[in-house]
């Protein structure tokens, strides 16, 4: 089944910000000043980021779901994305809205895969990133970090002789850098992440990693269960346990993600929805998204 996903790639998301400072290399790297209640509409619904992207929040609130989680980024917060998180803006806080001022540095797959650095040691096994996409900044971190971004900027707004070189030289620091301020940071106080194992925790991101590709295809447990080689009941009890979501409400978010997107975006009839979610038929798949949304396909299409 292919990607269904409404998906925003880097220069796409330039686009969507073209009135803002930005600094950029080609279509690699992104430097953005922006203020996001001028430009959130677009990020309002769910949609799958592929690139690396760094948001340092300089002021401001807003609330964000990151693969359905829910985040507050705040003043001094960093929020750190690879490609394939699910991400939609829920709310900008009214009080702090015509505040709302933050830095995103925006990098492709190309551009990290060609820095100085072990993408699979920061990313794939620091699982305190995948767990925690955002985390607050102590004033030494900030200010470290400003330093970085600021060396940066100096040598993209210079004609220095290998430009390119000396940006990703630093950007190799950088998120060395903050892979490990996130590997450091305690995040014990938080009630999901006690007492459960590594064990556990690399089952759960499997499960949710399994949903992510095959939610369009497949809503039954037991498909997942059996990739895990486990039983469906202990794949949904470990599931409740440490995210407190059973396994079919997973399933379920990710597929009305999903139908939400391809309404929103594809342009496709609700039949050919139907056909590409694989549901037998539209009678079945109105009851599901209504049951879910309290809405019809139609009425959401159109709100």
């Amino acid at each position: 089944m292919e990607n269904l996903m409404h998906n925003i790639s880097l220069s796409q998301f330039k686009k969507i910000f073209s009135d803002s400072p930005h600094l950029g290399l080609g279509d690699e790297f992104y430097i953005f000043d922006a203020n996001l209640t001028e430009h959130h509409k677009p990020l309002a619904h769910p949609c799958r980021f592929d690139c690396f992207m760094l948001i340092y929040c300089v002021n401001g609130h807003i609330k964000l779901n990151v693969n359905l989680e829910e985040y507050d980024l705040k003043d001094s917060m960093l929020f750190m994305n690879y490609p394939g998180n699910i991400i939609r803006v829920n709310q900008l806080v009214e009080s702090e809205q015509s505040d709302l001022r933050y830095i995103c540095v925006m990098m492709s797959r190309d551009f990290v895969s060609n820095l100085m650095l072990d993408v699979n040691k920061i990313f794939t096994n620091n699982k305190s990133i995948m767990d925690h996409p955002i985390i607050s900044l102590n004033k030494s971190q900030e200010s470290l970090l400003c330093e970085h971004m600021s060396v940066i900027l100096k040598i993209m707004k210079d004609d220095t002789p290998f430009k390119d070189e000396c940006v990703r030289s630093v950007i190799s620091s950088v998120m060395y850098f903050l892979s490990g301020v996130w590997a450091a940071s305690d995040f014990s106080n938080e009630n999901k992440t006690e007492a459960i194992s590594n064990r556990t925790r690399m089952l759960v991101d499997g499960f949710i990693k399994l949903v992510s590709e095959y939610h369009t295809s497949h809503r039954n447990v037991g498909f997942y269960a059996d990739k895990l080689c486990l039983t469906p009941k202990y794949l949904s009890r470990v599931v409740r346990d440490v995210t407190g979501r059973s396994a079919p409400e997973w399933i379920d978010a990710f597929v009305i993600l999903e139908a939400k997107n391809l309404l929103k975006y594809s342009g496709l009839a609700i039949k050919e929805i139907v056909y590409k979610l694989s549901f037998p038929n539209q009678s079945v798949f109105y009851k599901f998204f209504k049951s879910r949304t309290g809405m019809t396909p139609s009425e959401y299409r159109h709100s």
